[in-house]
């Protein structure tokens, strides 16, 4: 295979014009078919020098991810601006990008609109996980040309990293640390050499060398860390950036109404959440999150992740509850039916916890969405 041929793929892209096309029927669309038309504005509008390979400045990328009112680009990633500007650097170097923190810190939604900004694409994924082969990382075979035809560009299976590197985008690595450790250390000479070997073709086109534009965005959660510890000769080759819970509560609160209304939108919920009840709900999750709840420090935090994605599942399940079953945008009482699952998925104490929290923490309580919540504490399980 040559550096200059890839086998073709399907993979997600925004048109042209902005809108998202058959990326409206899709759950999910990618960074760059949701935000298509922000990119197109900011690539027409970017005069500023870039980075060989990216399809955005530095500049651009960074008000694309950070938010710029005057331009018309929302705000994406609720975080310290100067975090962004450290990870764009780290990639318009040779070290690749490493995002460490607490699970729901958005570390994979930062890597996603990175990509995005930067190579135009964002799809080029490694989930990772115990069950991750070197294949799947790297390329692997279409059998049945494999045994019919031999070792060829035409049985050549190309794996994220090996199409990244022969197109000059960047790859997302998800949970690098729940990879067996022989997988990780596969990544070392791409990451040093930037070259794929691949024995099994002759010539030209059994190496891959990496284009302009290539590098790779890793993540991991602290509370993996002991999983799989990376090896320090595989650590040398990242810069490691660590994303923070979202400090203040106003902050989380918009956060989390936001991304509340447009999964409620896409579930075909037409009423907006109630904000007093948002405001409920993440007041629980902070303090539930901080040890607050129940006895205070004797309890401590809840095993379970009290993120602000898990504030978001929450209330997006809130808001399905209330409009499905009673044509309404949901309440108090949803949310102590939604929340067990969330808070008592590590560790049966944990519940216990939620149950103390509400006796005690919300009982006095003003407000006729707080006492709506404690008069529903009888809805929780056990």
């Amino acid at each position: 295979m040559s550096t200059h041929e890839t086998p073709a793929l399907p993979r997600a892209s925004a048109p042209e014009n902005g809108r998202p096309g058959d990326g409206e029927s899709w759950q999910r669309p990618p960074a760059e078919v949701r935000y298509a038309g922000e990119l197109a504005a900011l690539r027409a509008a970017d005069d500023a020098p870039r980075p060989p390979g990216w399809r955005l400045s530095l500049r651009a990328a960074r008000r694309f991810i950070t938010g710029d009112e005057e331009a018309g680009v929302t705000r994406k990633f609720v975080g310290n601006p100067s975090l962004v500007e450290r990870a764009l650097v780290t990639l318009a170097t040779s070290r690749g990008l490493m995002l460490v923190g607490e699970p729901g810190t958005a570390k994979s939604l930062l890597s996603e609109l990175i990509a995005a900004a930067v190579s135009g694409t964002s799809t080029l994924t490694v989930q990772g996980g115990a069950a991750t082969t070197e294949d799947q990382i790297k390329y692997g075979w279409n059998y049945a040309l494999l045994v019919s035809e031999g070792p060829s560009k035409r049985s050549l299976v190309p794996a994220p990293m090996l199409r990244g590197m022969a197109e000059g985008r960047i790859v997302r690595f998800e949970e690098i640390t729940r990879c067996p450790l022989e997988v990780q250390d596969s990544l070392l000479s791409l990451l040093s050499e930037r070259v794929v070997a691949i024995p099994e073709l002759d010539g030209p086109d059994g190496m891959v060398f990496a284009r302009q534009g290539f590098n790779v965005i890793a993540t991991a959660n602290t509370r993996d860390r002991g999983v799989n510890e990376m090896s320090a000769a595989l650590k040398r080759r990242f810069t490691f950036e660590t994303v923070f819970p979202i400090p203040d509560l106003d902050t989380e609160l918009a956060l989390v109404e936001a991304e509340t209304t447009a999964l409620l939108r896409r579930s075909g919920v037409t009423a907006p959440p109630e904000r007093d009840v948002l405001e409920v709900l993440v007041t629980t999750f902070r303090e539930l999150r901080s040890g607050a709840g129940g006895e205070g420090a004797r309890t401590g935090r809840p095993d379970a992740v009290m993120s602000t994605a898990e504030a978001v599942a929450v209330a997006h399940a809130v808001g399905v509850r209330g409009w499905f079953l009673r044509g309404e945008p949901g309440g108090a009482a949803d949310v102590v039916s939604c929340l067990a699952g969330t808070a008592a998925k590590d560790s049966p104490e944990d519940l216990a916890r939620l149950r103390r929290y509400l006796e005690q923490r919300v009982k006095g309580r003003s407000g006729a969405q707080w006492k709506a919540l404690y008069r529903a504490r009888h809805l929780l399980d056990g």
